[in-house]
């Protein structure tokens, strides 16, 4: 059975090949996750929280930042649409942000199906050696 762990670890693949010090988006998103400013303050917003932009660069607080983040944004996707999020949801709305899978314009849904592949063959992946 794949776990949240699983899943936030084969993001971290995806992200930065669990490099706890990558840097990415012009130094944007960085740390273990890639994780933006934008994650930053929604988890310290919604869940009155303290981290700071230095706590990307530490993989056990970017997994619980990850964690939180996704676990409000699913919720509000399970508001929005009256179904529970899956996997692909989720890791779109780690890729693309909150509303990810609102978006229709055709560059940017082919860039969340891709990134969805990555992260889908690992769970696989991970499935078969459970």
């Amino acid at each position: 059975m794949i776990t949240l762990n699983h899943f936030i670890f084969a993001l971290a693949i995806v992200e930065s090949s669990l490099n706890p010090l990558a840097i990415g988006d012009n130094g944007n998103a960085v740390g273990y996750l890639q994780i933006t400013p934008a994650v930053i303050k929604d988890v310290n917003y919604f869940y009155d929280r303290d981290y700071t932009l230095d706590d990307r660069f530490d993989k056990k607080k970017s997994v619980n930042l990850c964690a939180l983040y996704l676990k409000y944004w699913g919720e509000n996707y399970e508001k929005e649409t009256g179904k529970k999020p899956t996997a692909e949801i989720y890791a779109k709305i780690w890729n693309g942000g909150a509303l990810a899978w609102k978006k229709t314009d055709p560059r940017v849904v082919n860039n969340l199906d891709n990134y969805w592949e990555k992260v889908e063959f690992l769970l696989n992946n991970f499935k078969n050696n459970l």
